[in-house]
C-alpha cells in the first residue's frame, strides 16, 4: 500500500514537471528576423506563441551573417516572419536552405515603398512599387544592399495596422484554432499603437519646423515623414559600409549651413562617426535613439517603448524653451518609466 502511494506521488510529480515542456511544445513556434518584429508577434500571439529572433536586441540585422544553427531553427518553425523591403537580404536564402515549408509573413506587405532619395509624398507615389516588384528587386541585390528603398517602416506608428494585420493573418494561418484570441489581442494592441501615435504627434509638434538632426545611418526616413523632422546621416540605409571622408566633409558643411540642432547615437551602431562630427562641429550628442533593434531591457525593450523613448529624447533636446506645458510630465514621465510598456506578455 505504501509503495503504491509512493509510486502515485512520483507519477504526479513527473506529470507536473512535464507540463511546462508540453505547454511549450503546443505553442506556435515562430521565427522572426529581428527583435522589433519579435515584440510585435509576442503582443499579438501572447501565451500561444514561442518566438525566436535570429537577430536579438542591440544587434545589427544589416550586417548579420546567419549561423548553421539558424537553418535548423527555421526548419523546426511553424511560421516565419520577416520585414521585407530589402531589409534582410539574407533571410530568403536562409529559408530556402532550411527547407522550411510552412507559412511565411512579409510584415511590410501592403506598405508603399519609400525611396530614400525622395523627400515628398508626391514623388513617393510616383515611384510606387507593388510587393512583387519589391521582391524581384530584392532578388537582384546581394546581402544587405537596399538599393534606394527605405525598409525602416516600423519607425512610423501609422504603419502599425499593416504590420499587425500581416502578423495576425500569419498566426491564424499557422494556428486557426486560436484565431479568436489572436484577433482580440491584435485589436487591443492596435488601440495602444494608435494612442501612442497621437501622443507622438502632439509631442513632436512642439519641435520647430525645419529642425534637422543627425543620426548614425539613414534609418529615420519614415519617422521624419510621419512626425515632421529632418534626419541626416553619414551612412546610407545600411550600416554595412563606412562613409567616405568626402561624405563626412560634406556632412560637416551641411551641419554648419543648415539648422542642425543636435547629434544622436544609435544603439546598434558604432558611436565613432557621431563623436567625430561632434568634435568637428561643436554640437553636442543629445542622447541615444533606437533604430533597427530594441534594447536588451528597460523602456526601449519593446517597440512602443522604443518609439516613446525616441520621441521624448528628441523633444527634450529640440523643443523650444517656451513649451513648458508640453514638457510638463517629462520628469514624472521618466520617473515612472512611462508606464505604458506592459503589454501583458513575456520577453
Amino acid at each position: 500500500m505504501r509503495l503504491s502511494r509512493t509510486t502515485a506521488l512520483l507519477a504526479g510529480v513527473s506529470t507536473l514537471l512535464a507540463l511546462p515542456a508540453a505547454m511549450a511544445a503546443e505553442r506556435v513556434q515562430v521565427v522572426t528576423s529581428f527583435s522589433i518584429l519579435a515584440d510585435m508577434i509576442e503582443n499579438v500571439g501572447g501565451e500561444h506563441v514561442e518566438v525566436t529572433a535570429l537577430v536579438g536586441p542591440d544587434s545589427d540585422a544589416h550586417v548579420y551573417s546567419p549561423r548553421p544553427t539558424d537553418a535548423r531553427t527555421l526548419a523546426e518553425a511553424d511560421l516565419v516572419v520577416f520585414n521585407g523591403l530589402q531589409f534582410e537580404g539574407w533571410i530568403e536564402r536562409l529559408i530556402d536552405a532550411s527547407d522550411f515549408a510552412g507559412p511565411r509573413v512579409v510584415a511590410t506587405e501592403g506598405i508603399e515603398a519609400r525611396l530614400a532619395d525622395l523627400a515628398d509624398d508626391d514623388h513617393d507615389e510616383a515611384h510606387d512599387h507593388d510587393h512583387d516588384a519589391q521582391a524581384s528587386h530584392q532578388d537582384d541585390h546581394d546581402g544587405h544592399d537596399h538599393g534606394a528603398i527605405d525598409p525602416h517602416a516600423w519607425q512610423d506608428l501609422g504603419m502599425g495596422e499593416l504590420y499587425v494585420g500581416n502578423i495576425l493573418a500569419g498566426l491564424i494561418e499557422a494556428d486557426p484554432d486560436n484565431s479568436g484570441a489572436y484577433e482580440a489581442r491584435a485589436a487591443r494592441y492596435l488601440e495602444e499603437v494608435a494612442a501612442l501615435d497621437s501622443e507622438l504627434h502632439e509631442l513632436l509638434d512642439e519641435i520647430p519646423a525645419g529642425t534637422s538632426v543627425i543620426t548614425g545611418h539613414d534609418s529615420f526616413g519614415h519617422f521624419a515623414r510621419a512626425y515632421g523632422l529632418q534626419f541626416l546621416s553619414p551612412q546610407g540605409l545600411s550600416t554595412e559600409t563606412e562613409p567616405s571622408a568626402a561624405n563626412m566633409a560634406r556632412l560637416i558643411d551641411v551641419i554648419r549651413e543648415e539648422n542642425v540642432r543636435a547629434l544622436f547615437h544609435e544603439n546598434m551602431t558604432s558611436p565613432a562617426m557621431i563623436d567625430q562630427l561632434a568634435e568637428e562641429t561643436g554640437l553636442s550628442v543629445a542622447g541615444t535613439l533606437y533604430a533597427d533593434a530594441l534594447a536588451s531591457d528597460g523602456e526601449a525593450s519593446t517597440w512602443l517603448g522604443m518609439m516613446r523613448h525616441n520621441a521624448h529624447t528628441l523633444h527634450d533636446a529640440l523643443a523650444e524653451p517656451g513649451h513648458d506645458e508640453g514638457q510638463h510630465d517629462d520628469d514624472d514621465h521618466a520617473g515612472d518609466d512611462h508606464g505604458h510598456d506592459d503589454h501583458d506578455h513575456d520577453h
